[in-house]
C-alpha cells in the first residue's frame, strides 16, 4: 500500500490515539528517535509473528516490504530480543489474591457483602484479622511486610480503632510508579488489542462501547462522573465474583487457559478542545 492511498480517516485516527502517548513521553523524558528505533523493533516483530505468507515465515525482504524497514535492520531486529511483556509485580500478584478474598470471601467481608475492618494481629480466639488474612493466601510473607507497602500505596488505611480498612474497592495503588505503569500497559493494551480485533480481526467482535455527549456543565460531568464510579464498582465486584467461581470450577479443565480483561474508562474535557488532546 502506498503512502498516499492510505485512508485520511485511519491517519487521523492513529494520529488522535497516539497524542496522549507522545505527551506521557515528552513528560517522562523520552525523545522522538528513541521511540522511532523501539517501533522499528515493533514494526519487524509484529510484521514477523502476525503477517506469515501460506502459513510459513516471512523473510527478510518481505518483512521489509511490509514495514518499510531496511532490510540490512530487519536482520539485525530478527536476531535481537525485544523486552519482554512486563511482568506483573509482586506487590499486585499476591496483593490481587488478598483484595479478591476481602472482598468476597467469609469471614472477611460483613453481613452486606462488604469487605471488613481488619484487627491487625490475630487474636488467641481466632478472631478474624489482617495477618489471618495474609495467612489464607500466603504462608511465605509476613503479614507486616504487605500492611507496610499497602499503607504506602494507600490500598488500606489505620482506622481510630488501629484496625486495617480497604480503601478502595479496586486494587488500585495511589503511589508506586511501577505499579501504575503496569496497570497502564495492561489496560490500554488490552482496550487498544479489543479495538483493532473489531476492526480487522476475524470472527465475533469483543465488547467496546462507550456513551460520548459534548455539551454538558461542569457539575453534570461531576455527577456523571460519580454515577459512572458507583455502577463501575458494582459491575466490577459481580465479573469478579463471578470470575473467581469459574476460575475454581476450570481449575480441573486440562485445555490451555485464557486470560480476560474488562475494563471501565471516564474521561472529560472541554468541547473545544477536542481536536487538541
Amino acid at each position: 500500500m502506498s503512502q498516499a492511498s492510505l485512508s485520511p480517516v485511519l491517519v487521523r485516527a492513529i494520529t488522535r490515539v497516539m497524542r496522549p502517548l507522545v505527551r506521557l513521553m515528552l513528560a517522562s523524558g523520552i525523545t522522538y528517535p528513541f521511540i522511532a528505533e523501539l517501533l522499528k523493533g515493533l514494526f519487524v516483530e509484529v510484521a514477523d509473528k502476525e503477517f506469515w505468507l501460506d502459513g510459513k515465515p516471512s523473510t527478510d525482504s518481505r518483512i521489509s516490504l511490509l514495514t518499510g524497514v531496511h532490510r540490512k535492520d530487519v536482520r539485525r531486529l530478527r536476531n535481537q530480543e525485544l523486552a519482554a511483556d512486563m511482568s506483573m509485580p509482586e506487590v499486585i500478584s499476591v496483593g490481587a489474591q488478598l483484595v479478591t478474598a476481602w472482598l468476597e470471601q467469609p469471614p472477611f467481608v460483613d453481613a452486606d457483602g462488604r469487605p471488613r475492618p481488619l484487627p491487625r494481629l490475630s487474636s488467641s480466639d481466632g478472631e478474624v484479622s489482617f495477618e489471618r488474612l495474609v495467612m489464607s493466601r500466603s504462608k511465605d510473607i509476613r503479614a507486616r511486610v504487605v500492611l507496610d507497602e499497602w499503607l504506602r500505596l494507600g490500598i488500606v488505611s489505620l482506622d481510630d480503632k488501629d484496625r486495617v480498612v480497604l480503601s478502595t474497592e479496586a486494587f488500585i495503588p495511589k503511589e508506586g510508579l511501577e505499579e501504575k505503569l503496569y496497570f497502564f500497559a495492561h489496560n490500554l493494551h488490552d482496550h487498544a488489542a479489543a479495538a483493532t480485533h473489531n476492526l480487522v480481526g476475524d470472527g465475533a467482535p469483543w465488547l467496546e462501547r462507550s456513551v460520548y455527549y459534548d455539551a454538558l456543565s461542569q457539575s453534570s460531568i461531576e455527577e456523571l462522573n460519580t454515577q459512572a464510579q458507583q455502577l463501575s464498582a458494582h459491575m466490577l465486584k459481580t465479573l469478579n465474583h463471578s470470575a473467581m467461581r469459574l476460575e475454581t470450577r476450570d481449575a480441573q479443565d486440562s485445555t490451555p487457559h485464557q486470560r480476560f480483561t474488562c475494563g471501565v474508562y471516564f474521561y472529560s474535557e472541554p468541547t473545544s478542545g477536542e481536536t487538541t488532546k
